[in-house]
Protein backbone atom coordinates (compact mmCIF):
# COMPACT_ATOMS: atom_id res chain seq x y z
CA UNK A 1 0.00 0.00 0.00
CA UNK A 2 1.04 3.56 -0.50
CA UNK A 3 0.21 6.42 1.80
CA UNK A 4 -0.96 9.67 0.24
CA UNK A 5 0.32 12.00 2.94
CA UNK A 6 -1.55 15.08 1.73
CA UNK A 7 -4.83 13.21 1.87
CA UNK A 8 -4.12 11.33 5.08
CA UNK A 9 -2.78 14.14 7.19
CA UNK A 10 -5.78 16.39 6.59
CA UNK A 11 -8.34 15.00 8.99
CA UNK A 12 -10.89 17.78 8.64
CA UNK A 13 -13.72 18.43 6.26
CA UNK A 14 -15.68 15.39 5.17
CA UNK A 15 -17.44 15.96 1.89
CA UNK A 16 -20.16 14.07 0.06
CA UNK A 17 -17.68 12.00 -1.95
CA UNK A 18 -16.04 10.36 1.02
CA UNK A 19 -13.68 11.02 3.86
CA UNK A 20 -11.68 14.23 3.59
CA UNK A 21 -12.42 17.42 1.80
CA UNK A 22 -8.86 17.56 0.47
CA UNK A 23 -9.11 14.53 -1.80
CA UNK A 24 -11.29 14.90 -4.87
CA UNK A 25 -12.74 12.19 -7.07
CA UNK A 26 -10.74 12.46 -10.27
CA UNK A 27 -11.61 10.83 -13.55
CA UNK A 28 -14.64 8.98 -12.23
CA UNK A 29 -16.12 6.55 -14.73
CA UNK A 30 -19.87 6.60 -14.97
CA UNK A 31 -20.51 3.98 -17.62
CA UNK A 32 -19.26 2.74 -20.97
CA UNK A 33 -19.56 6.21 -22.50
CA UNK A 34 -17.07 7.51 -19.92
CA UNK A 35 -14.31 4.99 -20.68
CA UNK A 36 -12.70 7.25 -23.24
CA UNK A 37 -13.48 9.79 -25.90
CA UNK A 38 -12.18 7.56 -28.70
CA UNK A 39 -13.37 4.02 -29.30
CA UNK A 40 -10.14 3.30 -31.20
CA UNK A 41 -6.90 4.25 -29.46
CA UNK A 42 -3.37 4.58 -30.72
CA UNK A 43 -3.76 4.76 -34.47
CA UNK A 44 -0.32 4.97 -36.07
CA UNK A 45 1.43 3.71 -32.89
CA UNK A 46 2.83 0.31 -31.95
CA UNK A 47 0.65 -2.79 -31.93
CA UNK A 48 0.23 -2.58 -28.16
CA UNK A 49 -1.16 0.97 -28.46
CA UNK A 50 -3.89 0.03 -30.95
CA UNK A 51 -7.31 -1.26 -30.00
CA UNK A 52 -10.62 -0.56 -28.32
CA UNK A 53 -10.47 0.95 -24.87
CA UNK A 54 -12.39 -0.82 -22.14
CA UNK A 55 -12.58 -1.77 -18.47
CA UNK A 56 -12.12 -5.27 -17.05
CA UNK A 57 -15.37 -6.47 -15.44
CA UNK A 58 -14.23 -9.92 -14.30
CA UNK A 59 -11.86 -12.73 -15.12
CA UNK A 60 -11.99 -16.51 -14.85
CA UNK A 61 -9.44 -19.05 -16.00
CA UNK A 62 -7.40 -16.53 -17.96
CA UNK A 63 -10.40 -15.15 -19.86
CA UNK A 64 -11.52 -11.62 -19.05
CA UNK A 65 -14.80 -9.84 -19.79
CA UNK A 66 -14.05 -6.29 -20.95
CA UNK A 67 -16.69 -3.58 -21.39
CA UNK A 68 -15.55 -1.36 -24.25
CA UNK A 69 -16.34 2.27 -24.91
CA UNK A 70 -18.65 1.02 -27.69
CA UNK A 71 -20.82 -0.57 -24.98
CA UNK A 72 -19.81 -4.06 -26.15
CA UNK A 73 -18.54 -6.78 -23.83
CA UNK A 74 -15.53 -8.62 -25.27
CA UNK A 75 -14.12 -11.87 -23.91
CA UNK A 76 -10.36 -11.55 -24.18
CA UNK A 77 -7.20 -13.26 -23.01
CA UNK A 78 -4.04 -11.51 -21.90
CA UNK A 79 -1.42 -10.99 -24.61
CA UNK A 80 1.60 -13.21 -24.10
CA UNK A 81 4.01 -10.33 -23.62
CA UNK A 82 1.91 -9.02 -20.70
CA UNK A 83 2.24 -12.35 -18.89
CA UNK A 84 6.02 -12.10 -18.82
CA UNK A 85 7.86 -10.39 -16.02
CA UNK A 86 8.78 -6.88 -17.04
CA UNK A 87 11.71 -6.61 -14.69
CA UNK A 88 14.03 -4.97 -17.21
CA UNK A 89 17.51 -6.19 -18.07
CA UNK A 90 20.67 -6.81 -16.11
CA UNK A 91 23.78 -4.71 -16.68
CA UNK A 92 25.15 -7.37 -19.08
CA UNK A 93 22.01 -7.13 -21.24
CA UNK A 94 20.47 -10.44 -20.18
CA UNK A 95 16.86 -10.48 -19.02
CA UNK A 96 15.86 -11.06 -15.42
CA UNK A 97 14.50 -14.46 -14.52
CA UNK A 98 10.96 -15.05 -13.25
CA UNK A 99 11.83 -14.68 -9.60
CA UNK A 100 9.59 -13.40 -6.83
CA UNK A 101 11.57 -10.16 -6.71
CA UNK A 102 11.32 -9.59 -10.45
CA UNK A 103 7.66 -10.55 -10.39
CA UNK A 104 6.95 -7.73 -7.98
CA UNK A 105 7.89 -5.23 -10.72
CA UNK A 106 5.15 -6.44 -13.08
CA UNK A 107 1.67 -4.91 -12.92
CA UNK A 108 -0.73 -7.81 -12.89
CA UNK A 109 -4.14 -7.40 -14.50
CA UNK A 110 -6.97 -6.73 -12.06
CA UNK A 111 -10.69 -6.17 -12.23
CA UNK A 112 -11.28 -2.46 -12.85
CA UNK A 113 -8.19 -1.98 -14.97
CA UNK A 114 -8.51 0.18 -18.06
CA UNK A 115 -7.15 -1.78 -21.01
CA UNK A 116 -6.85 -1.87 -24.78
CA UNK A 117 -8.29 -4.90 -26.59
CA UNK A 118 -7.84 -5.95 -30.20
CA UNK A 119 -8.71 -8.95 -32.39
CA UNK A 120 -6.18 -11.78 -32.47
CA UNK A 121 -4.72 -12.04 -35.95
CA UNK A 122 -5.98 -15.29 -37.44
CA UNK A 123 -7.73 -16.00 -34.17
CA UNK A 124 -11.16 -16.75 -35.66
CA UNK A 125 -12.93 -14.00 -33.75
CA UNK A 126 -10.77 -14.21 -30.60
CA UNK A 127 -9.74 -11.03 -28.77
CA UNK A 128 -6.74 -10.19 -26.62
CA UNK A 129 -5.81 -7.53 -24.09
CA UNK A 130 -2.86 -5.76 -25.69
CA UNK A 131 -2.15 -3.15 -23.03
CA UNK A 132 -2.93 -2.37 -19.40
CA UNK A 133 -3.34 1.39 -18.99
CA UNK A 134 -1.95 3.28 -15.95
CA UNK A 135 -4.00 3.07 -12.77
CA UNK A 136 -5.17 6.07 -10.79
CA UNK A 137 -5.92 4.04 -7.63
CA UNK A 138 -6.25 0.51 -6.36
CA UNK A 139 -7.52 -1.52 -3.43
CA UNK A 140 -4.88 -4.07 -2.47
CA UNK A 141 -4.36 -6.52 0.35
CA UNK A 142 -1.74 -9.05 1.33
CA UNK A 143 -1.86 -12.36 -0.48
CA UNK A 144 -4.13 -14.90 1.30
CA UNK A 145 -2.42 -17.25 3.73
CA UNK A 146 0.22 -14.70 4.70
CA UNK A 147 2.17 -15.14 1.46
CA UNK A 148 4.70 -12.60 0.28
CA UNK A 149 3.28 -9.96 -2.03
CA UNK A 150 0.09 -8.03 -2.52
CA UNK A 151 -3.11 -8.84 -4.34
CA UNK A 152 -4.94 -6.02 -6.11
CA UNK A 153 -8.63 -6.59 -5.45
CA UNK A 154 -10.02 -3.83 -7.73
CA UNK A 155 -8.27 -1.02 -9.63
CA UNK A 156 -9.29 2.59 -10.42
CA UNK A 157 -11.64 3.11 -7.50
CA UNK A 158 -13.24 6.26 -6.15
CA UNK A 159 -14.32 4.82 -2.80
CA UNK A 160 -14.39 1.71 -0.64
CA UNK A 161 -17.74 0.79 0.90
CA UNK A 162 -17.13 -1.48 3.89
CA UNK A 163 -20.24 -3.56 4.62
CA UNK A 164 -20.90 -5.28 7.93
CA UNK A 165 -24.08 -6.72 9.44
CA UNK A 166 -25.67 -5.53 12.64
CA UNK A 167 -26.19 -9.23 13.42
CA UNK A 168 -26.06 -12.64 11.72
CA UNK A 169 -23.10 -12.74 11.53
CA UNK A 170 -22.16 -10.77 14.62
CA UNK A 171 -19.93 -7.78 13.78
CA UNK A 172 -16.29 -7.84 14.86
CA UNK A 173 -15.08 -4.25 15.45
CA UNK A 174 -11.41 -5.24 15.08
CA UNK A 175 -12.14 -6.56 11.59
CA UNK A 176 -13.97 -3.34 10.69
CA UNK A 177 -10.89 -1.39 11.70
CA UNK A 178 -8.70 -3.61 9.53
CA UNK A 179 -10.85 -3.00 6.45
CA UNK A 180 -10.81 0.76 7.10
CA UNK A 181 -7.03 0.78 7.54
CA UNK A 182 -6.62 -1.03 4.22
CA UNK A 183 -8.74 1.65 2.52
CA UNK A 184 -6.78 4.44 4.24
CA UNK A 185 -3.48 2.80 3.35
CA UNK A 186 -4.52 2.73 -0.30
CA UNK A 187 -5.43 6.46 -0.07
CA UNK A 188 -9.08 5.68 -0.82
CA UNK A 189 -12.14 7.32 0.68
CA UNK A 190 -14.04 4.88 2.89
CA UNK A 191 -17.62 4.53 4.08
CA UNK A 192 -19.18 2.04 6.47
CA UNK A 193 -22.54 0.42 5.67
CA UNK A 194 -24.34 -1.43 8.46
CA UNK A 195 -26.80 -3.90 6.92
CA UNK A 196 -29.53 -6.01 8.56
CA UNK A 197 -30.44 -3.19 10.94
CA UNK A 198 -33.92 -4.68 11.24
CA UNK A 199 -32.47 -7.54 13.33
CA UNK A 200 -31.43 -5.29 16.23
CA UNK A 201 -33.19 -1.96 15.66
CA UNK A 202 -31.71 1.30 14.46
CA UNK A 203 -31.03 2.70 17.95
CA UNK A 204 -28.97 -0.34 18.93
CA UNK A 205 -27.09 -0.25 15.64
CA UNK A 206 -26.26 3.44 16.03
CA UNK A 207 -25.03 2.88 19.58
CA UNK A 208 -22.80 0.02 18.41
CA UNK A 209 -21.31 1.69 15.32
CA UNK A 210 -21.44 5.35 16.33
CA UNK A 211 -17.73 5.40 17.22
CA UNK A 212 -16.94 5.27 13.50
CA UNK A 213 -19.00 8.39 12.86
CA UNK A 214 -17.06 10.06 15.67
CA UNK A 215 -13.82 8.98 13.95
CA UNK A 216 -14.93 10.82 10.80
CA UNK A 217 -16.38 8.07 8.61
CA UNK A 218 -19.79 8.33 6.92
CA UNK A 219 -21.93 5.49 8.29
CA UNK A 220 -25.08 4.26 6.53
CA UNK A 221 -27.65 2.24 8.48
CA UNK A 222 -29.55 0.10 5.98
CA UNK A 223 -31.67 -2.99 5.50
CA UNK A 224 -31.79 -4.86 2.22
CA UNK A 225 -34.92 -6.60 3.49
CA UNK A 226 -36.98 -3.60 4.67
CA UNK A 227 -35.52 -0.92 2.38
CA UNK A 228 -34.25 1.26 5.21
CA UNK A 229 -31.54 3.65 4.03
CA UNK A 230 -31.40 2.37 0.46
CA UNK A 231 -32.19 5.75 -1.12
CA UNK A 232 -29.16 7.33 0.53
CA UNK A 233 -26.96 4.42 -0.45
CA UNK A 234 -28.17 4.71 -4.04
CA UNK A 235 -27.12 8.38 -4.14
CA UNK A 236 -23.72 7.58 -2.68
CA UNK A 237 -22.99 4.95 -5.37
CA UNK A 238 -24.25 6.96 -8.35
CA UNK A 239 -21.54 8.13 -10.72
CA UNK A 240 -18.69 6.60 -8.72
CA UNK A 241 -16.54 3.49 -8.99
CA UNK A 242 -17.10 1.76 -5.66
CA UNK A 243 -15.81 -1.45 -4.13
CA UNK A 244 -18.12 -3.26 -1.75
CA UNK A 245 -16.01 -5.22 0.67
CA UNK A 246 -16.49 -6.93 3.99
CA UNK A 247 -16.75 -10.43 5.47
CA UNK A 248 -18.94 -13.17 4.07
CA UNK A 249 -22.64 -13.26 4.79
CA UNK A 250 -23.19 -9.58 5.58
CA UNK A 251 -25.38 -9.09 2.51
CA UNK A 252 -23.26 -7.18 -0.01
CA UNK A 253 -24.87 -8.88 -3.00
CA UNK A 254 -28.31 -8.66 -1.38
CA UNK A 255 -27.91 -4.90 -1.03
CA UNK A 256 -26.96 -4.44 -4.67
CA UNK A 257 -29.90 -6.60 -5.77
CA UNK A 258 -32.24 -4.54 -3.61
CA UNK A 259 -30.88 -1.31 -5.08
CA UNK A 260 -30.78 -2.57 -8.68
CA UNK A 261 -33.11 -5.58 -9.03
CA UNK A 262 -32.17 -6.19 -12.65
CA UNK A 263 -28.54 -6.95 -11.88
CA UNK A 264 -29.32 -10.32 -10.25
CA UNK A 265 -25.99 -10.72 -8.49
CA UNK A 266 -25.30 -14.00 -6.72
CA UNK A 267 -26.38 -14.07 -3.10
CA UNK A 268 -25.09 -16.44 -0.42
CA UNK A 269 -27.04 -17.85 2.48
CA UNK A 270 -25.89 -17.94 6.10
CA UNK A 271 -24.77 -21.31 7.40
CA UNK A 272 -26.58 -21.84 10.68
CA UNK A 273 -23.98 -24.34 11.89
CA UNK A 274 -21.01 -21.99 11.78
CA UNK A 275 -22.84 -18.65 11.34
CA UNK A 276 -20.47 -17.70 8.52
CA UNK A 277 -21.56 -16.73 5.06
CA UNK A 278 -20.72 -19.01 2.16
CA UNK A 279 -18.45 -17.59 -0.53
CA UNK A 280 -21.00 -17.07 -3.28
CA UNK A 281 -19.14 -14.35 -5.18
CA UNK A 282 -16.10 -16.37 -6.21
CA UNK A 283 -14.10 -13.51 -7.75
CA UNK A 284 -14.15 -9.73 -7.87
CA UNK A 285 -16.88 -8.53 -10.22
CA UNK A 286 -17.29 -4.99 -11.55
CA UNK A 287 -20.84 -4.20 -12.60
CA UNK A 288 -22.03 -1.08 -14.50
CA UNK A 289 -24.86 0.63 -12.65
CA UNK A 290 -28.02 1.99 -14.24
CA UNK A 291 -27.73 5.76 -14.27
CA UNK A 292 -23.94 5.78 -14.04
CA UNK A 293 -21.12 4.34 -12.01
CA UNK A 294 -19.70 0.89 -11.33
CA UNK A 295 -19.83 -1.29 -8.26
CA UNK A 296 -17.24 -3.92 -7.46
CA UNK A 297 -18.58 -6.89 -5.55
CA UNK A 298 -15.66 -8.70 -3.92
CA UNK A 299 -15.46 -12.17 -2.38
CA UNK A 300 -16.03 -12.36 1.37
CA UNK A 301 -12.63 -12.12 2.95
CA UNK A 302 -12.02 -14.54 5.80
CA UNK A 303 -8.53 -13.10 6.24
CA UNK A 304 -7.61 -9.49 5.73
CA UNK A 305 -3.85 -9.02 5.63
CA UNK A 306 -2.02 -5.71 5.68
CA UNK A 307 0.71 -5.17 3.13
CA UNK A 308 3.54 -2.72 2.56
CA UNK A 309 2.63 -0.43 5.45
CA UNK A 310 5.41 0.59 7.88
CA UNK A 311 4.28 0.13 11.46
CA UNK A 312 5.37 3.65 12.37
CA UNK A 313 2.94 5.11 9.81
CA UNK A 314 -0.13 3.26 11.10
CA UNK A 315 -1.16 6.17 13.31
CA UNK A 316 -1.71 8.30 10.17
CA UNK A 317 -4.43 5.85 9.08
CA UNK A 318 -6.64 6.46 12.11
CA UNK A 319 -8.34 9.80 11.27
CA UNK A 320 -9.09 10.69 14.88
CA UNK A 321 -5.39 10.33 15.76
CA UNK A 322 -4.20 12.89 13.22
CA UNK A 323 -4.83 16.10 15.23
CA UNK A 324 -2.55 14.70 17.98
CA UNK A 325 0.31 13.57 15.75
CA UNK A 326 3.39 15.73 16.21
CA UNK A 327 2.47 16.68 19.78
CA UNK A 328 3.93 13.63 21.54
CA UNK A 329 7.03 14.28 23.65
CA UNK A 330 9.09 11.86 21.56
CA UNK A 331 9.23 12.09 17.77
CA UNK A 332 9.34 8.28 17.45
CA UNK A 333 6.49 7.70 19.90
CA UNK A 334 4.78 4.32 19.42
CA UNK A 335 1.76 5.48 21.45
CA UNK A 336 2.15 2.51 23.80
CA UNK A 337 3.87 3.43 27.06
CA UNK A 338 5.87 6.56 26.35
CA UNK A 339 5.37 9.47 28.75
CA UNK A 340 3.91 12.57 27.17
CA UNK A 341 2.04 10.66 24.47
CA UNK A 342 -0.65 12.93 23.02
CA UNK A 343 -2.59 10.01 21.53
CA UNK A 344 -2.87 8.12 24.82
CA UNK A 345 -3.90 11.33 26.55
CA UNK A 346 -6.75 11.69 24.04
CA UNK A 347 -8.29 8.26 24.74
CA UNK A 348 -11.77 8.58 26.23
CA UNK A 349 -12.03 6.90 29.61
CA UNK A 350 -15.66 5.83 29.21
CA UNK A 351 -15.46 4.93 25.49
CA UNK A 352 -17.60 7.95 24.61
CA UNK A 353 -15.56 10.43 22.55
CA UNK A 354 -15.52 14.09 23.56
CA UNK A 355 -13.77 17.14 22.05
CA UNK A 356 -10.96 16.74 24.61
CA UNK A 357 -10.83 12.94 24.30
CA UNK A 358 -11.77 12.07 20.68
CA UNK A 359 -10.18 8.60 20.62
CA UNK A 360 -12.29 5.68 21.84
CA UNK A 361 -10.69 2.90 23.86
CA UNK A 362 -11.91 0.37 21.27
CA UNK A 363 -10.20 2.09 18.37
CA UNK A 364 -7.02 2.63 20.39
CA UNK A 365 -6.92 -1.08 21.25
CA UNK A 366 -7.35 -1.93 17.56
CA UNK A 367 -4.44 0.35 16.73
CA UNK A 368 -2.19 -1.44 19.22
CA UNK A 369 -3.09 -4.88 17.87
CA UNK A 370 -2.61 -3.83 14.26
CA UNK A 371 0.75 -2.25 15.08
CA UNK A 372 1.87 -5.49 16.74
CA UNK A 373 0.81 -7.37 13.59
CA UNK A 374 2.69 -5.03 11.28
CA UNK A 375 5.84 -5.30 13.34
CA UNK A 376 5.59 -9.09 13.29
CA UNK A 377 5.10 -9.09 9.52
CA UNK A 378 8.13 -6.83 9.07
CA UNK A 379 10.33 -9.16 11.12
CA UNK A 380 9.10 -12.18 9.16
CA UNK A 381 9.58 -10.71 5.68
CA UNK A 382 12.48 -8.33 6.08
Amino acid sequence: MTVNEDALMDGAGLDESGRTGKREVVGSRTGADQLGDDSQVGEGGSDEDVGERGVVLEGTGGVYRVLTSNDVVREASLAGRLKKVDGGKRSDGSRRRNTVRAGMTRMKLAVGDDVLVQPVEGGDGAWMISRILPRRSQLARRNPGGGYGERVVIANLDQVVVVFAAAEPEPHPRMIDRFLVIAEGNALAARLVVNKVELVGEDVARARFGLYESAGYPVHYVSARSGLGLAGMHDMLKGRVSALTGPSGVGKSSLINALYPGLNLRVGEISASVNKGRHTTVGALLTPLPGGGFVGDTPGLREVGLWGLPADELDQLFPEFRPMLGFCRFADCTHRVEPGCAVRAAVAEDSVPTPDHPVTAERYESFLKLRDELETVARTWY
